[in-house]
């Protein structure tokens, strides 16, 4: 024993000397080729030295002794030059040959630190690899499995390259040979396995050999060989499949025309991957909580259907949240494959909730109304009645569910909300102003006051939306709807209905009077109320119909029709029902109907038939276009109704728009423009569709030609001379063609991003250069941009205060557009610091009646509902957008285009276009019997748990609360206790709780 413990030290101490030696003798080169640099140095320096003393001194002109003094000097720097370059290059040799050196050291180091171990292995594996080529076959077929066995048992727990691997590595080009020339047939399936296994880390790029041994060798049990080793096979047949989907097309087309070689080798079928696909790599990825694996290479495949046989219980809500997710990310039309599969899903397992939520967002009425039907139980028919209500969504179902999807348990739901809370009581738009906390002149405080008395209707109007009390216009003795002007009565008079909102039977008992008033704009504003009261709940007795229909034909006054038809696009927005296209259709066709009307009318059947792509209201529209005389259009700024009404019959149903887009770019001049990007944004809004973005900001960033801006100002000064005139003067003719196309690019950017959360922070940087360097339209809508990408979401301090800086822009529209942009990004949600800059805005703008009245409104949206209201067309968890929300926030942008001609105009009652974006932001529980159930809840940051495997956490930073409480938006709740169970596990609006059987009562 003593002898063999001797031996390895004499061999090491042997070993030291040879690397003493070696050093010795290196050193002793490396000093030696210093000495001969040195030397040559030298020598070099004394040549022109020596030159110089052998030349006899003659006296020579001037200029040809500096001449020759250069040719000298030239010449030692070429020599020097060319010295220096000899240099380096016998350097970088020394350089490459020391590197060699250490390479071959660090190699054969890395051989004797091998363990005794690993040496025995690598032995062993050489040795199995020698018997593989063995003529008897039992020791080939033992040498198989004895190596087949050892990468299996390293390949379990892989934490770097296996020993076993790394070893046969090396010898992968003589086992492909073996395998070549192998006849025995479960050899070769043997060694087949191996050589995939192999081909992992050996193989060359595009070549899939991987899995070409797989087929050969034995299909079963891949996941044996690893986890790592069904990724990488994954990736190979994914590539595969569609080169030989892509074979198979060009042969095809050779044939067809002629072209195809007779002597061509026969196809290799893509079907054939298939069974290796679903029998066996399929099952491994679900078993393994590898979902999004499985679904990743089903999709590449095209075979997505096939994994609804795999789904149970404990992976249904992993797949489907997958699946959910991925949806946004692909192009149509699998995006809609996509969330079929989750509905199926869903179904299998009897969640018909989920199941709902994905209909909805498939936008198939078949379906939604199949799945409602599917279920049995009559309390899940309920919840799902509940949220479809919540949805604004109608299908054909019994009774009592059909009175929960009218929306009449809105109302008592809201006020008890507001009861606990403590927020019933009435506010004064004062409450609001702070006017005390503004610092401003006393000369100040009473600028247009017929202006500000419009603005406080505004404001009167949002803030107590849907309480039914105020302080300014249901108050018996106030006299406040005479204290506006003219058409400022109108917008005061359908405040009573954004006031009484949602409550039907109680609202319209206080409106009658205002329809028999004698003064028209009071009439036409009542009429407008009725609409605005019936907005997103629905009556049997269809009050709104009835009350207004009369006062859509041809003998009234336009104001008061242009009341009754907004009121009905209000009334029935997204219900698309057929007796209000019978009613609005004559309106559109006939020429002799005023553009105003016809405008109205265009944007109430947009909002009515929202996302329908109703073909005969399209044409219709496209026709009064074509028809009407272009120069009317072009001034006529309420023209962009008639293309917004166009864009929302097709909003979010992306291709299906096509066909209606080659009519619109029949359409000539501006104004064709105009309507062709309105139809584009409005079907690719909230699809996050990357290729319409990049579009959309191409056309943003265009600038115009010079020529055009020469014009522009040559036009400017025109109407000066007017000046003696008495009506006010006229914007300068530059304002004229108000439809620009690339404002319309600009927003629209943000209303396609905006369904999908990356593509919503990479627009609003995007935005910043934008308004950084683009024209005037450009930075008009850039604020109106990002409000839609974060409307109702003030917690993105980032959109806040670009938004803020903007507000002070020198060019006013833009500073109008950034106050009501601040005013949707914190809308319904009472946030302080928009409230504080708002404040300060106020200030600022004292003396700007225009900018003053843009502030108030603003000030009016962050404080609507008391806060208890969201202008967001999404769901708190941004999965689910509510299209009327969003063709009504369309349209207030478009609107917003043109701020001073229709806002500051005397259009300002399509603001109340913002009361069919508002809903209440609330989560309400109720027990089996309706009524409402107090239960605690944890609302607090929603969690993307999306791919994440087991059960993690889907909220942070919460707080407990008890129901009703408030959402906003980011926000998710969960119940705080087990007592109750809820029937859908989306926990928003209205949920109804269930006794838990196996709740322990002791533990409470």
């Amino acid at each position: 024993m003593a002898e063999a413990e001797k031996e390895p030290k004499a061999v090491s101490d042997k070993e030291k000397k040879e690397k003493k030696e070696k050093k010795a003798a290196a050193e002793a080169m490396e000093t030696k080729e210093k000495k001969e640099k040195k030397e040559k140095k030298e020598k070099r320096a004394a040549e022109p030295e020596e030159g110089k003393k052998k030349k006899p001194k003659v006296e020579e002109p001037v200029v040809e002794a500096k001449k020759e003094k250069k040719e000298k000097k030239e010449k030692k720097a070429n020599k020097e030059e060319k010295a220096d370059k000899e240099e380096k290059a016998e350097e970088a040799a020394a350089v490459t040959t020391e590197k060699e050196e250490k390479k071959e050291k660090k190699d054969k180091k890395e051989e004797d630190e091998l363990s005794e171990e690993d040496k025995a292995l690598q032995e062993q594996m050489e040795l199995l690899v020698t018997r593989c080529s063995d003529p008897e076959p039992e020791l080939r077929k033992a040498a198989l499995n004895s190596m087949i066995s050892e990468i299996r048992t390293s390949t379990s727990s892989m934490t770097s390259v296996p020993k076993p691997l790394k070893f046969l590595r090396t010898h992968y080009a003589p086992l492909k040979e073996v395998h070549a020339a192998a006849s025995d047939s479960e050899t070769k399936t043997l060694l087949a396995d191996v050589l995939s296994v192999l081909a992992m880390t050996k193989s060359e790029q595009g070549k899939h050999e991987s899995l070409d041994y797989r087929l050969l060798g034995s299909q079963d049990d891949v996941g044996s060989w690893g986890h790592e080793y069904v990724r990488h096979l994954a990736a190979e047949i994914g590539e595969e499949y569609n080169e030989r989907l892509a074979a198979a097309e060009k042969a095809e087309e050779a044939k067809a025309e002629g072209t195809a070689e007779a002597d061509a080798a026969p196809l290799k079928k893509a079907e054939d991957l298939l069974p290796l696909i679903l029998e066996h790599m399929v099952p491994f990825f679900i078993s393994h909580n590898s979902e999004a694996e499985a679904i990743d290479l089903l999709m590449e495949v095209g075979q997505l259907d096939a994994l609804v046989a795999h789904v149970d219980k404990t992976n249904c809500k992993r797949i489907c949240l997958y699946l959910g997710q991925v949806a946004n990310y692909v192009p149509e039309p699998e995006d809609a494959q996509v969330l079929s599969v989750a509905v199926a899903a869903f179904r299998k397992l009897g969640q018909y909730p989920e199941a709902l939520k994905m209909a909805v967002r498939l936008q198939q009425e078949p379906l939604i109304e199949e799945i409602l039907g599917a279920c049995e139980d009559p309390l899940i028919k309920k919840q799902m009645a509940y949220f479809l209500a919540r949805q604004g969504l109608r299908p054909e179902a019994e009774e009592e569910l059909e009175r929960i999807m009218d929306g009449a348990h809105l109302t008592e739901h809201y006020l008890e909300l507001a009861r606990d809370l403590d927020v019933l009581e009435p506010k004064a738009p004062e409450d609001v102003y702070k006017s005390h906390l503004e610092r401003r002149g006393s000369s100040s405080s009473h600028v247009d006051s017929a202006r500000q008395n419009l603005a406080a209707t505004f404001v009167n109007a949002f803030l107590n939306v849907g309480f039914g009390t105020d302080k300014l216009m249901l108050d018996e003795n106030s006299k406040w709807l005479y204290k506006n002007k003219e058409h400022g009565m109108m917008s005061a008079a359908a405040s009573l209905g954004a006031i009484l909102c949602w409550d039907v039977d109680g609202g319209l008992t206080q409106i009658d009077k205002y329809l028999y008033s004698t003064d028209n704009h009071i009439k036409a504003g009542a009429l407008l109320s009725v609409g605005v009261l019936n907005c997103g709940v629905r009556n049997e007795c269809d009050p709104a119909l009835a009350l207004l229909s009369e006062y859509v034909e041809q003998k009234h006054p336009n104001n008061i029709k242009m009341g009754a038809l907004l009121g009905l696009g209000l009334a029935y927005a997204g219900t698309k029902k057929e007796e209000v296209l019978e009613l609005l259709m004559p309106v559109v066709a006939d020429l002799d109907t005023p553009l105003e009307v016809v405008a109205i009318t265009s944007l109430a059947l947009g909002l009515v038939f929202t996302g329908s792509c109703h073909d005969d209201i399209s044409q219709a529209l496209m026709t009064a276009l074509m028809e009407r005389p272009q120069e009317s259009l072009q001034k006529e700024s309420l023209t962009r109704f008639i293309c917004v009404g166009v864009g929302l019959l097709y909003l979010g149903r992306q291709q299906e728009v096509e066909l209606t887009l080659e009519l619109a770019k029949a359409v000539p001049g501006a104004v064709g423009e105009y309507c062709v990007l309105t139809l584009e944004t409005c079907a690719y809004a909230g699809t996050g569709n990357v290729l319409k973005v990049q579009k959309l900001m191409a056309m943003a960033g265009e600038h115009a030609p010079k020529e055009e801006e020469a014009e522009a100002e040559a036009a400017a000064p025109a109407p000066a001379p007017a000046r003696a005139g008495a009506a006010p003067a006229a914007p300068p003719s530059k304002e004229a063609p108000s439809l620009e196309k690339q404002a319309v690019a600009t927003f629209g950017i943000g209303l396609v991003a905006m369904g999908e959360e990356l593509g919503c922070d990479m627009t609003a940087r995007t935005y910043l250069h934008l308004f950084q360097y683009c024209d005037p339209p450009v930075r008009r809508a850039v604020p109106l941009g990002l409000a839609l990408l974060s409307t109702s979401s003030p917690m993105k301090n980032t959109v806040i205060d670009t938004i803020s800086k903007m507000t002070h822009d020198l060019d006013q529209e833009v500073a109008i557009s950034a106050i009501i942009s601040l005013g949707l990004v914190a809308g319904g949600t009472n946030n302080a610091k928009v409230a504080s800059s708002l404040r300060s805005l106020a200030t600022y703008y004292a003396k700007e009646p225009g900018l003053l009245f843009a502030v108030r409104l603003a000030q009016g949206l962050v404080h609507a509902g008391k806060g208890l209201v969201t202008l967001s067309p999404f769901n708190p968890d941004r999965t689910l957008l509510h299209p009327v929300a969003l063709a009504a926030l369309t349209s207030v942008m478009h609107l917003s285009l043109d701020f001073k001609g229709l806002v500051l105009g005397k259009y300002h009652f399509l603001l109340y276009l913002l009361v069919a974006a508002m809903r209440p932001r609330m989560l309400v529980t109720l027990d089996t019997d309706l009524k409402p159930l107090p239960v605690t809840v944890r609302v607090g940051q929603a969690v993307d748990v999306v791919g994440q495997a087991g059960q993690p956490k889907t909220i942070t930073g919460f707080q407990t609360h008890t129901t009703p409480v408030l959402l906003s938006m980011g926000e998710r709740a969960e119940l705080a206790t087990d007592e109750y169970l809820p029937l859908t596990s989306i926990m928003e609006g209205i949920v109804i709780l269930k006794k838990n059987p196996e709740f322990d009562t002791s533990t409470k």
